[in-house]
């Protein structure tokens, strides 16, 4: 089973000033790039579903997960820069979760498979690192240190070859998360 029609009540609304102040821009899907409706943002609600945003266009850069919730001056609570140029709706998926992670780009080296989250990959697998992955189910965040902390990464069902092409520079995951419908 994959994605619901959840998909078509996603809602984030965008503000320029802290606190839902000054120009807001309104999302209900995918939007590679926001540079056009804002200047900046410092605050946003997220009214329903999960997204991604990122500090760059087209998807890349620092990526943040944003869930059902208000986040007044989410800049400063997140360490997040005031440049949000795009946003990734994330669908809700009722089914399983599958990934293979591998030790090296290209599917090289070690290769573990995971259906549900897994707070350390070293401790978990032996494996030191984690360069590329194999998403066949579900939609997860990657983290760069365990325990899911540090700067993530959202993949959806696809092959990801090489961590550094995406806007990774040199990120290493040691932490995987499914996104289940509890966050949403």
């Amino acid at each position: 089973m994959t994605s619901t029609g959840m998909n078509t009540m996603s809602k984030i609304i965008f503000y320029e000033e802290r606190n839902f102040q000054g120009r807001s821009y309104e999302c209900m899907s995918d939007c590679p790039d926001m540079s056009s409706y804002l200047n900046r943002c410092q605050s946003c609600r997220v009214e329903r579903g999960c997204f991604m945003v990122y500090d760059r266009s087209n998807y890349m850069g620092n990526q943040y997960f944003m869930r059902r919730g208000e986040y007044s001056d989410y800049m400063s609570m997140m360490g997040m820069s005031d440049t949000i140029r795009s946003c990734r709706m994330i669908p809700m998926h009722r089914g399983s979760y599958r990934m293979k992670i591998y030790e090296r780009e290209n599917f090289g080296g070690q290769m573990s498979e995971l259906m549900d989250d897994c707070d350390n990959v070293m401790d978990r697998y032996r494996m030191s690192n984690c360069m590329s992955c194999n998403v066949m189910e579900g939609h997860w965040l990657m983290y760069e240190q365990q325990q899911y902390r540090g700067r993530m990464m959202y993949v959806r069902p696809g092959e990801y070859r090489n961590f550094m092409n995406m806007g990774g520079s040199g990120m290493r995951f040691m932490s995987m998360k499914r996104i289940t419908d509890s966050c949403y």
